[in-house]
């Protein structure tokens, strides 16, 4: 049941920020990546026990990307 609820908390918070920047609420910056980073942890942790492995490597590939744009964005600025 933990482990569902991280995941769900992750699927909610993976769609937050998509629809804010799809809607221009936020720019594709530290925030938008940050979201999707911690969406990635969450969602790979709700999947991990269930041995959804092609998801969960989703997820890790997913976060290594907000990673690197967030690596990015502090170099800019």
């Amino acid at each position: 049941m933990f482990f569902d609820i991280i995941g769900w908390i992750g699927m909610i918070l993976v769609l937050v920020a998509y629809i804010l920047l799809s809607t221009n609420k936020i720019k594709n910056g530290l925030l938008y990546q940050f979201l999707n980073l911690v969406a990635a942890i969450f969602m790979a942790v709700g999947l991990f026990p269930k041995n959804a492995w092609f998801s969960f490597a989703l997820q890790v590939i997913w976060g290594i990307v907000a990673i690197i744009s967030i690596v990015r964005l502090k170099k800019i600025k």
